[in-house]
């Protein structure tokens, strides 16, 4: 996202346990782990650390990384299991609401709305998973062109003088990530999914992203000043990842 650097495959073993993970070489002044959605681990290191400081290092975390593991396994079981059906719950901001199918009349549009704490889909074929699926991604979409504008509105005067002109925001699906920046083009891109988060951590992936317009990686600076801005970010974040699956 941020000027990655060289790239390897690396196996650490910790007991009987093998670590399988991908090391990226880059700009940080500290060494970053995390494991991906798809359960890939990456790590990220100065070229000057090291390898086996990084390995020691990785082995500690062993028991982390299983457990992260199984949190997003099971993250990955809630959303196949949703069926579309009136009953389930749908998350928005970070609520839940009480799904309900309706059949839509002949002369009425399919649509999606949302009423108090549920959320209706009309549609003509109420046994159509995917049309159903297609139409509330649709809606959700909407409404993260309108949410994350808000956003932006809230957040952009905590960097405004800092230089940092206000961007364009484009929405997009993304696997493995909340957001990224482009610097050539001022645009911060959103995954379509940030939009089920509550606000508070829509506002945290946002300044994030904005504060990459003057550090481009995550270095002291960049969280320094992520610090300054929003000093509960860290909250943020892990409420974020609680909820929602992704990472940034």
């Amino acid at each position: 996202m941020h000027g990655d650097g060289i790239m390897s495959n690396k196996v650490v073993k910790a007991g009987e346990y093998k670590i399988e993970f991908e090391l990226q070489r880059k700009q940080v002044k500290n060494i970053n782990l995390r494991v991906r959605p798809d359960l890939s681990v990456v790590v990220s290191a100065h070229p000057r650390v090291p390898y086996r400081f990084i390995e020691d290092f990785v082995r500690s975390k062993s028991h982390w990384i299983q457990e992260n593991r199984e949190r997003i396994k099971k993250l990955h079981q809630q959303d196949h299991n949703v069926s579309y059906s009136s009953g389930e719950n749908l998350l928005f901001q970070g609520k839940k609401f009480r799904l309900k199918v309706r059949e839509a009349k002949k002369e009425e549009p399919e649509a999606v709305q949302l009423y108090r704490d549920e959320i209706y889909i009309y549609v003509k074929d109420p046994g159509n998973f995917l049309g159903k699926e297609q139409l509330f991604h649709r809606w959700l979409r909407q409404q993260a062109e309108q949410v994350f504008h808000e956003s932006l509105e809230r957040v952009y005067p905590l960097v405004q003088q800092l230089g940092i002109q206000k961007p364009w925001i484009k929405i997009r699906k993304m696997k493995t990530r909340w957001g990224s920046c482009s610097r050539k083009r001022h645009t911060i891109n959103l995954n379509t999914a940030l939009v089920k988060a509550p606000p508070e951590c829509i506002d945290y992936v946002m300044l994030h992203e904005l504060v990459h317009f003057n550090y481009p990686y995550h270095d002291s600076s960049f969280y320094g000043l992520l610090t300054l801005l929003m000093p509960d970010w860290q909250d943020r974040k892990t409420l974020l990842h609680s909820q929602v699956r992704c990472r940034i």
